[in-house]
């Protein structure tokens, strides 16, 4: 039985969400649908670490900061104080962006068709 929790421990990913605002079930529910859709199955192959700021910026680097030293494989993000915390927290985590007005002015990333760095994802 301990040689199948460890194989099943090893198998979970780790994904953090990082938000600049306040836990949104119906929101938070179609992130888990998508990933479940995929095959990512919360509490079997994945664990989610949800971190939310409340609506204080300035909680932001702290909570990228704990997604980091939890070891999340990825961090997914909205907003642009968001993301710049994820950036400043994590040179080799990668960090999915959603939904970020111009991600080149904002010095996120180097251009879209080649963004560099560790920060992908998509743009309004």
């Amino acid at each position: 039985m301990e040689m199948a929790q460890a194989q099943q421990a090893k198998n979970l990913h780790r994904i953090g969400v990082l938000s600049p605002g306040l836990s949104i079930e119906p929101r938070d529910e179609v992130f888990r649908k998508g990933l479940r859709e995929l095959g990512y199955i919360e509490g079997q192959n994945i664990v989610i670490e949800w971190r939310f700021a409340g609506e204080k910026a300035e909680r932001l680097p702290a909570l990228a900061a704990e997604l980091v030293d939890l070891k999340v494989e990825v961090i997914v993000t909205h907003s642009g104080p968001a993301i710049r915390a994820a950036k400043q927290a994590t040179k080799t985590i990668p960090i999915v962006m959603a939904n970020v007005g111009d991600p080149v002015a904002l010095g996120f990333v180097e251009s879209l068709a080649r963004p560099g760095g560790n920060i992908t994802g998509f743009t309004n």
